[in-house]
């Protein structure tokens, strides 16, 4: 249920800010705040992490960032939803789902395409340009890392907390 739960809303948000900054972002100069370390800047990616694969043709993009994409988050999910695992695991899993999908529907939706419009840095240096998929992602890829290296100490945290 804490799958199904976090897939809504985070797909939802994804999509919602996606829609938000082709609405107020596009065709506008990049908008910078707090001395330039966060900005909003409207681009659109048909290839993936930081571009790679962008200039590839398109059936090879439909088959890179759609097709294999697809397939690997169909089983994801029937995993997630088959297998019982840690709790941990269900939401670490479920934010990499999340993210998947709510790219994936870009692509869908957007003719390849992939809605990205946040940068943070210092300086010169910058993060790639990304989405709150990516940050779902992310953060996912992170949990799933650390219960992988101290899945004791996570464990012993979730059971402190119900």
């Amino acid at each position: 249920m804490l799958a199904l739960l976090l897939l809504i809303i985070l797909v939802g948000c994804d999509q919602l800010t996606k829609e938000a900054a082709h609405q107020l972002l596009a065709l506008q100069p990049p908008d910078s705040w707090f001395h330039d370390t966060i900005r909003l800047q409207y681009a659109e990616n048909t290839g993936g992490f930081l571009s790679l694969g962008g200039g590839f043709s398109e059936g090879l993009r439909i088959l890179l960032f759609q097709v294999f994409p697809a397939l690997c988050l169909l089983v994801l999910t029937i995993v997630l939803f088959v297998q019982p695992m840690p709790l941990a695991t269900v939401v670490a899993w479920s934010l990499v789902l999340s993210g998947g999908l709510g790219n994936l529907v870009d692509r869908i939706m957007n003719d390849g395409r992939v809605i990205n419009f946040m940068n943070i840095g210092i300086g010169s240096l910058r993060t790639g340009i990304f989405n709150v998929a990516d940050v779902c992602i992310t953060v996912g890829v992170a949990l799933l890392l650390v219960e992988a290296v101290w899945p004791r100490q996570v464990s012993a945290m979730l059971d402190l907390h119900r």
